[in-house]
C-alpha cells in the first residue's frame, strides 16, 4: 500500500461554514482597520472636530461589524 493510497482514504470532515465565515470576517477586519487609522490620523490632524470624527468613527464600526454578524448568521442559515 502507497502513501497515495492511504492519502485517498483520509475523510474529510468540517463545516464548510465555518470556512466562509472565516473568509468573510476578513473584509470587516480589513474595515475596521482602515476606520481607525483614518480616524486616528484626522483626529491628530483636527483635533477640534473630534466629535464629529469619533461618530462618524463608530457609524463606520457598526456597519463593518453588521457585515460580520450577518457573515456569522448565514452559516447557520444555510448549513452545509
Amino acid at each position: 500500500m502507497s502513501a497515495l493510497d492511504t492519502l485517498a482514504a483520509v475523510e474529510i470532515k468540517g463545516n464548510l461554514a465555518a470556512i466562509g465565515y472565516g473568509l468573510a470576517a476578513i473584509g470587516p477586519g480589513v474595515g475596521v482597520g482602515i476606520i481607525f487609522g483614518n480616524g486616528t490620523q484626522a483626529l491628530a490632524r483636527q483635533p477640534e472636530a473630534a466629535g464629529l470624527i469619533r461618530q462618524n468613527q463608530i457609524l463606520g464600526f457598526v456597519l463593518c461589524e453588521a457585515l460580520a454578524l450577518i457573515g456569522l448568521v448565514m452559516g447557520f442559515v444555510y448549513p452545509s
